[in-house]
């Protein structure tokens, strides 16, 4: 079901699960603090909680609450401010604030400041960073155009904003905030 920017934003605010345009695919998002939500992202990917997700933003003031800032030092920061908002993806310390779900059992988050229109947009109006996983079962290709996305998953989400990928040819580059170590490489 194609929904707008405000009715994503409401829909992510009541624990449900949307697919939109990021920089190269689709993604699933949704609230990243509701662990009802998570379940379902992981069930719709059939996804290994294991693995964790990725959390994106409009800026950075929206990714700050999942990261224990006391583990980050001025240099880190200087770092990522010459990246963001842009395709990068950085692990960092997570806060005790952080699910499971969300994290992988692990101590690091991944984030990311989107310099896309439309995520930006949906993050402002949802007032919150939201869930990017790529849209596609996992291991398989993820979906790049929303009448994929209907095909696949039009019948589990809540709603499917129906605006453009970025020109992006592969998903975002994720590196180590601490070690500087490239975790996955981007274009």
């Amino acid at each position: 079901m194609e929904v707008s920017i405000a009715e994503a934003a409401k829909i992510i605010n009541s624990n449900g699960v949307i697919a939109y345009p990021t920089e190269a695919v689709f993604g699933l998002g949704c609230d990243p603090m509701s662990d009802e939500a998570l379940e379902k992202i992981l069930r719709i990917k059939s996804r290994d909680p294991k693995k964790g997700l990725i959390i994106i933003a409009a800026n950075i003031e929206q990714v700050l609450p999942f990261i224990d800032v006391s583990k980050v030092n001025e240099k880190v920061w200087s770092e990522i401010n010459n990246y963001w908002p842009g395709p990068f993806t950085f692990v960092m310390p997570c806060s005790n604030k952080v699910s499971t779900l969300l994290s992988g059992n692990r101590d690091t988050i991944a984030v990311r400041v989107s310099n896309h229109p439309t995520v930006k947009a949906i993050c402002l109006e949802a007032k919150k960073a939201i869930v990017s996983t790529s849209c596609n079962k996992s291991g398989a290709t993820p979906c790049k155009q929303a009448r994929e996305v209907e095909e696949e998953f039009g019948s589990v989400l809540d709603g499917i904003v129906y605006e453009l990928v970025g020109d992006r040819k592969l998903p975002t580059e994720i590196r180590d905030a601490i070690t500087g170590k490239v975790l996955r490489r981007g274009e």
